[in-house]
């Protein structure tokens, strides 16, 4: 890499780090970073799930205060969540090189669509399933995000606010938490397996790293003056416009 690389990863590492901490959708700042510095999309895939670990582990700490009780939900949830991680890492180490890079735009579209409409698709799913406490069904769909997050990622934190906004009767506080854990539980298990198979761009991975560090700093200050709508909307732009540079890209 070069002196410039190194500047946009650290910057994106701070919007990411950021966004992360204020509403969520940091890969969509970091993962195009990181494809910019010329990795193999793979490489560059589980690298970033890597570089996201120390933001993803700072939220779980300073919520855990708020978790739910550690009944036999909360540890089925967990697991799955570990082994869903597992799975899709594995998933992404079997996806031809070729294949996932044609997926890219798709899946950071997907990513976006998902932040956009996340309020639609928690109320949706809430409407769909009748009750207050779906202890199985809601470790169910866990495995099936944390597959997604093993393998991509972008967006899950969303699909898993939705998943139990609609499956419990917790408040926010304790459904964000909840998120959380459940976050960093499937990309840690994912990054086992990306370290195992050395699949880690070391370099990048501890700059960007070192951009999200700081950039989740400056988003718990930020929370005290900036309107976390302007943020919302900033991500998405920024999602709308990586996902037509990508289609252009690699589609077109």
């Amino acid at each position: 890499m070069n002196y410039w690389q190194y500047v946009l990863l650290v910057i994106a590492g701070i919007f990411g780090g950021i966004a992360n901490s204020m509403a969520g959708g940091a890969s969509l700042f970091t993962f195009p970073a990181m494809l910019s510095t010329g990795l193999p999309a793979i490489i560059a895939n589980a690298s970033n799930g890597f570089s996201l670990l120390p933001a993803n582990c700072l939220a779980a700490i300073m919520d855990r205060d708020k978790l739910p009780a550690r009944q036999f939900g909360f540890w089925l949830a967990q697991g799955l969540a570990f082994v869903g991680g597992v799975l899709g890492a594995f998933l992404l180490l079997y996806t031809p090189a070729r294949f996932f890079t044609l997926l890219i735009p798709a899946l950071i579209g997907l990513a976006t669509v998902t932040f956009i409409f996340a309020a639609q698709l928690r109320a949706s799913l809430g409407r769909l399933i009748a009750g207050d406490d779906h202890p199985r069904l809601r470790a169910a769909l866990v495995f099936i995000a944390a597959v997604y997050a093993g393998y991509f990622g972008a967006g899950v934190g969303v699909v898993f606010m939705a998943i139990l906004g609609a499956t419990t009767a917790w408040g926010l506080r304790t459904t964000n938490a909840f998120k959380n854990v459940l976050g960093f539980t499937a990309n840690v298990a994912g990054c086992f397996v990306f370290v195992w198979q050395g699949l880690i761009a070391w370099p990048e991975t501890l700059t960007l790293m070192l951009g999200t560090v700081l950039g989740a700093y400056i988003g718990t200050r930020l929370l005290k003056v900036l309107p976390v709508t302007l943020v919302r909307n900033f991500i998405a732009c920024a999602g709308v416009v990586m996902t037509a540079i990508y289609v252009f890209r690699f589609w077109l």
